[in-house]
């Protein structure tokens, strides 16, 4: 189970506002399930449909998160007008990636109802099978 601090979630919503319309995206990493670090990506396919990480963020993201000893936990975009679930764009770019499986978390930020922005966290198999993920907000460190 994920647990993460209630400050990261804000700036996961916070990040998705400031790219809307457009989708943003991002990494969060850490140990034993709980999120030390939120990377913020840059979009490059800048699109309300869709989301491309920049190839050289995602790559710092992922060498600093070594350096930290820490894990990929997550991968984080938004959906500018439709619910926090995913897409079969989204399904079908985590399995291309690779990136599969129930250690493996995809969290929604959704600005459908812009007033009242959801999240809500997911796996996704390799099948495509979707399940949603538990996940806990823990107090800041």
């Amino acid at each position: 189970m994920l647990r993460i601090s209630q400050s990261h979630v804000d700036e996961m919503i916070a990040h998705a506002v400031a790219d809307d319309p457009n989708e943003c995206c991002g990494i969060l990493a850490g140990s034993d399930g709980a999120v030390a670090r939120l990377y913020r990506i840059t979009n490059t396919a800048h699109s309300p449909y869709r989301y491309l990480m920049q190839p050289q963020e995602q790559l710092n993201a992922m060498l600093d998160s070594d350096r930290n000893g820490w894990d990929v936990l997550a991968f984080y975009h938004s959906h500018t007008h439709s619910q926090a679930y995913p897409s079969a764009t989204d399904v079908r770019m985590a399995q291309e990636s690779g990136w599969l499986g129930e250690y493996v978390i995809y969290i929604l930020v959704s600005l459908e109802d812009k007033a009242n922005p959801a999240v809500r966290m997911f796996n996704i198999a390799e099948d495509g099978q979707i399940t949603e993920a538990p996940f806990e907000i823990i107090p800041e460190p």
